[in-house]
């Protein structure tokens, strides 16, 4: 077997490694619970990941356009907190869900500013908006949980042919944004720039404008997927949306999505990284294991997709 051959197999090999992982989980965990390998277990893992799924669908264009956006925790925050005083003051849940989105495309708005035109690097502009957003969240909310009425909770808990509603309007996220990449000129314009920056300017492409809309895309996820949590929730805690980012970034990366752009796609790959993940802390419950290797457990998971997505690269150039 040549080199050529033998890189050929390994790109490969890494390229199922999230769902061969997936399947071991699943089995090992499996041996040691039996209540672990059962519909109703699936049904809330799907629903739990729900959430990561959607803002790790927005995550997803960031990312390949080799920049990140770690703000969309802080935009959920930000946003719940402005729909749990809405929705306690009355106003309808349609409404409630209005204001989350628009929060997190106003907030996508506001990153696509500083990166394309105050040319800031993303990882500092959306670190700052992280920490401007949470302490916003932190004064709207006063600190203090808000607890929602009951039309959020029966949102939350509704199903549709035995699934969640809340994993049926992921997958509706999911499959619009990988119909997006794969068939218009957007989502190819995206890989191109990821792939090479210079060589998109060269060719006419309009940097900036792409570069806008992938973060307002991200933000427009954020706002949804931070809806999708809190209905499931009830109440909008002062930790709400918490390292939301990275568990988006962990599965994204996961499912095959280079940080270096260019190369991803949210189906499957972004979909399975978020169930990888939530499956994952799942068994760990199943489990019974202490809580405090959750951090490292979380640690672990974060450096191997790092260390693929490097893998997968150097095989690549």
């Amino acid at each position: 077997m040549n080199t050529v051959e033998r890189q050929r197999l390994t790109r490969r090999a890494l390229g199922v490694a999230p769902a061969v992982l997936f399947i071991v989980v699943i089995s090992v965990v499996g041996l040691y619970s039996d209540t672990f390998v059962t519909r109703g277990n699936a049904m809330q893992i799907m629903a739990q990941a729900a959430p990561t799924v959607v803002v790790a669908v927005g995550m997803t264009f960031v990312l390949l356009t080799a920049g990140v956006d770690l703000s969309v925790g802080a935009l959920m925050f930000i946003g719940a907190g402005l729909a749990g005083h809405a929705a306690v003051a009355g106003w309808p849940l349609g409404l409630s869900a209005a204001i989350m989105i628009a929060v997190g495309i106003a907030g996508g708005l506001v990153n696509s500013v500083l990166v394309t035109r105050l040319g800031l690097i993303p990882f500092v502009a959306t670190l700052a908006t992280l920490y401007i957003g949470r302490g916003a969240g932190r004064w709207i909310t006063e600190t203090r949980a808000i607890n929602l009425p009951e039309p959020f909770l029966t949102l939350g808990a509704s199903s549709w042919l035995g699934v969640p509603t809340v994993a049926w309007l992921a997958a509706f996220v999911a499959v619009a944004g990988q119909l997006v990449l794969s068939f218009t000129p957007f989502g190819r314009q995206l890989y191109a720039l990821g792939a090479n920056r210079q060589a998109a300017r060269k060719v006419g492409l309009n940097i900036g404008r792409i570069t806008a809309a992938a973060y307002v895309i991200s933000g427009a996820c954020a706002g949804l997927g931070g809806l999708l949590a809190l209905v499931q929730l009830g109440a909008v805690s002062p930790r709400f949306g918490e390292l939301y980012e990275f568990d988006a970034i962990t599965a994204a990366v996961l499912g095959g999505t280079s940080l270096y752009g260019g190369h991803g796609r949210v189906l499957p790959g972004t979909v399975l990284g978020a169930l990888l993940l939530k499956t994952v802390f799942s068994a760990l419950v199943s489990m019974q294991a202490n809580p405090y290797l959750y951090p490292l457990i979380t640690a672990a998971i974060i450096f191997t997709a790092v260390l693929v997505d490097t893998l997968r690269t150097r095989l690549a150039d």
